[in-house]
């Protein structure tokens, strides 16, 4: 059954920031591109989206996005897989004096994400699954990626990174590691004066961190995304993100859609209906608000 989208509700993501959005240009066909969706938020009142791709920076598009169409910040990251390189400190300085605002860890070719692997995950696929077969097929897909060493610490490329992204003061975000590495990861960063951590999607499947544990990781001082495609596409159940928010608490947490896809909503549409989810739930429109508004602005501005 489709949300019915409140005006309270679109009333409460006034000025919001999506932290994670796949638009066009990409290697995956997408609903919109990035120019389009600068003209949709402005439309709803948002302020502005970062650019998400698992295989290219995006710094550099983000700033002629922001250009063509004035009143919106578009921002950009690089995602640490090996299509740059993997844990790479190249890409990672190179990014840092880009303006680009999130480094992910690897995402589709981290150890702990299966999906697109032989003997992986086969259901409820994402997109880039079908590219991953495809490298793979074609004898190009280097092992995948861990931030740990062999003795099971963090590695030295992973303390160089994490050193460049202090250093440019970027935010730093888990992407899809599993939990043993996000713990270790978050740990370490926070300890070499990474000033923000952002614990990736929390309960998308290949993290599905309890709440408790995403309290514990809050605790220690990093934000905790939620997606709404996560719980919209059914690989996590409403009610467990719910729960979870209210025990963690708002002031740190921040809402995302990782919207984009051909199948799915449009994306400020997205943000909305999770605000409606929201105020359904019983938060209020302040809650809302410092979840989509005043922690992501806080992270990137």
């Amino acid at each position: 059954m489709d949300t019915v989208v409140s005006d309270a509700a679109w009333g409460a993501i006034q000025g919001a920031y999506d932290l994670q959005v796949h638009v066009s240009p990409d290697v995956i066909p997408r609903r919109i591109d990035d120019v389009d969706l600068a003209r949709e938020f402005l439309d709803h009142g948002l302020r502005g989206f970062v650019l998400k791709s698992h295989y290219v920076p995006t710094y550099e598009r983000a700033r002629v996005v922001s250009r063509a169409v004035p009143g919106i910040a578009a921002l950009g990251s690089i995602t640490l897989n090996h299509a740059v390189g993997g844990l790479n400190p190249v890409a990672v300085e190179i990014a840092g004096r880009s303006g680009c605002k999130i480094v992910w860890m690897p995402t589709v070719d981290a150890a702990n994400e299966t999906a697109g692997r032989p003997g992986g995950a086969q259901t409820k696929l994402p997109f880039w699954a079908n590219i991953q077969r495809e490298l793979a097929a074609a004898g190009i897909a280097p092992p995948p990626l861990s931030v740990l060493d062999a003795s099971g610490e963090i590695s030295g490329a992973t303390r160089r990174c994490l050193e460049l992204i202090a250093k440019h003061n970027m935010v730093l975000a888990t992407g899809h590691l599993g939990r043993q590495e996000i713990f270790k990861l978050a740990k370490a960063a926070l300890e070499m004066g990474v000033q923000k951590v952002v614990i990736t999607h929390a309960e998308f499947p290949s993290q599905n961190l309890s709440a408790d544990e995403q309290d514990q990781l809050a605790r220690m001082g990093a934000f905790i995304e939620h997606c709404f495609t996560t719980m919209h596409t059914g690989k996590a159940p409403w009610a467990a993100v719910l729960a979870a928010i209210r025990k963690t608490g708002v002031e740190r947490c921040i809402i995302s859609t990782d919207l984009g896809q051909t199948t799915n909503p449009p994306v400020a549409e997205g943000l909305a209906m999770f605000a409606q989810r929201l105020l359904d739930d019983g938060f209020t429109v302040q809650e809302i608000g410092r979840m989509a508004v005043t922690n992501p602005s806080a992270l990137v501005e």
